[in-house]
């Protein structure tokens, strides 16, 4: 879909659909009172008649628009004036996409920018009216048979008041596209069944993005390499299942060899039935989202290769299935890691910690300036903070903060959650270095406690998005978060790095 920004007098410019808000009560906002004005009161009197009172989730296509540039009007409720902020017209312009998904429109100008022009920066508006757009387009049919229809909306755009405000929405546009575009590859490689996405297809997805792009360089770890570097960790994982493990690395190149990277840890588990440690079987099938950790990772780097932003960034993903069988890992058994700790696994579910932990010893080797592990790690996360946001866990203040704020900027919030050394203590083992649980009492907690014993000396993070990484229910399917988070705070470190403002 191609975005683009606009200004001008919104009765004039000229569109298949207009967009425009009326909030609770059916009062006008302000662009849907200009165009009211000159569209001989048409909105005013579909409003009085109550056909739309400017609830939230609410819409309605006018299909005439006498004496205006547009040939349809769509009036979409926002809610109350006064408590109309950022995440509302990100609902409000998802609920309109949603509406023209079911039409026959090819392209929409939305005017609801223009309710927030005062209190918001042009860019990120345009940036949430892109991903809002995005996500209510999305269609995932590759497993379905026959023609599956797509929405004919090809082209949307966001009204800005003025020249400079246009300017900076148009670089909105930009980036919430190539966000849009690593949202939906994570999306799609989350929503693929198990027997499609295992660990070779990871492969071949980061083999497509590296094809013809000078920028990225490919390289793939078996499990023969793998026993070589002594990742006694990950392979425990992997040894009751057929399809063999891979380690992805994927470089991405925007900055000198010299500079030091920003590497982000994937946790790629293609399906985790809990091996030994058996998982109920009610949505159980929900497993295949094991690995969006993983596809978040090559939906960032997809994003930031599309920006070309002038730093360096490294994607590590561990890919394996965790399944049971005659030489699958057992609890009680002692593992050694590629750091050379033992681990006492009590509990084969717990299996996240044990490929990223040697991935994590791993990308010692390319010196990082930050590194980030994202992982659907924990269901005592969900607990915690449910499907809104996304846990957050660091010993770096200034990093966690920088990676909060990101996610605040870009609608994908994250929320911290302690770190303290006391959690370390529900890691002992009789029999190991540690134990790969900590009991039920702060399991996201522990969960990190185990990673931060790999990553001493290193400027580290800890993502856990169980509960926003997909969705469950009638909605199912992957959601692309934390792309945009991840994304943003890349972007700021590239201006950062190239002096821009």
């Amino acid at each position: 879909m191609e975005f683009f920004a606009k200004s001008g007098a919104p009765p004039r410019q000229r569109t298949s659909c207009a967009i425009v808000g009326i909030y609770d009560n059916g009062k006008l906002s302000s662009p849907a009172a200009q165009m009211d004005e000159a569209g001989k009161h048409l909105i005013s009197k579909v409003v009085s008649q109550g056909d739309i009172r400017g609830k939230l989730g609410h819409s309605l296509l006018l299909t005439q628009a006498p004496g205006l540039g547009c040939q349809r009007i769509l009036l979409v409720g926002c809610g109350a004036k006064k408590s109309f902020d950022l995440r509302k017209y990100f609902q409000a312009t998802e609920n309109a996409a949603k509406a023209l998904a079911h039409t026959s429109v090819k392209d929409a100008i939305s005017y609801l920018p223009l309710q927030l022009v005062d209190t918001a920066d042009p860019y990120y508006l345009a940036r949430l009216g892109v991903d809002a757009v995005a996500s209510a387009c999305y269609r995932f049919s590759e497993t379905k048979s026959g023609k599956q229809r797509k929405p004919s909306l090809v082209k949307f755009g966001l009204a800005m008041s003025g020249r400079a405000e246009q300017k900076r929405a148009e670089q909105g546009c930009v980036d919430g596209a190539a966000i849009a575009a690593g949202q939906a590859l994570t999306r799609d490689l989350g929503n693929l069944p198990a027997n499609i996405c295992n660990p070779s297809y990871l492969v071949k997805t980061a083999k497509h993005l590296a094809a013809n792009n000078k920028r990225l360089e490919l390289k793939v770890e078996t499990e023969t390499q793998m026993k070589r570097l002594g990742m006694g960790a990950l392979l425990s994982v992997t040894s009751g299942s057929e399809q063999p493990a891979k380690l992805i690395v994927l470089r991405y190149r925007g900055a000198s060899a010299r500079t030091k990277p920003y590497v982000l840890v994937g946790k790629g588990i293609t399906f985790d039935t809990g091996g030994i440690s058996l998982k109920p079987a009610p949505a159980m099938d929900e497993m295949k989202f094991d690995m969006c950790g993983a596809a978040s990772v090559l939906g960032t780097l997809l994003a930031v290769t599309t920006l070309k932003l002038p730093i360096n960034v490294v994607g590590v993903v561990p890919a394996c299935e965790n399944m049971p069988g005659g030489l699958a890992t057992r609890p009680g058994d002692v593992v050694t890691s590629m750091s050379g700790k033992t681990i006492e696994i009590l509990n084969t579910d717990a299996e996240g910690r044990l490929i990223l932990c040697d991935a994590l010893t791993y990308a010692r080797r390319f010196h990082p300036h930050v590194i980030i592990d994202v992982a659907t790690l924990t269901g005592a996360c969900v607990i915690a903070l449910g499907s809104h946001l996304t846990g957050l866990m660091s010993k770096d203040p200034e990093l966690a903060n920088d990676l909060l704020d990101a996610g605040r900027a870009a609608a994908d919030r994250a929320w911290q959650l302690p770190l303290d050394d006391e959690y370390a203590e529900q890691l002992k083992s009789n029999f190991a270095d540690m134990a790969n649980v900590g009991g039920r009492e702060g399991g996201a907690i522990t969960a990190a406690s185990f990673l931060s014993r790999f990553t001493e000396g290193l400027r580290w993070a800890h993502l856990d998005i169980a509960g926003t990484a997909w969705k469950s229910g009638a909605n199912k399917g992957a959601t692309g978060r934390p792309v945009p988070l991840l994304t943003e705070f890349l972007i700021r470190r590239s201006r950062n790095a190239s002096g821009a403002h």
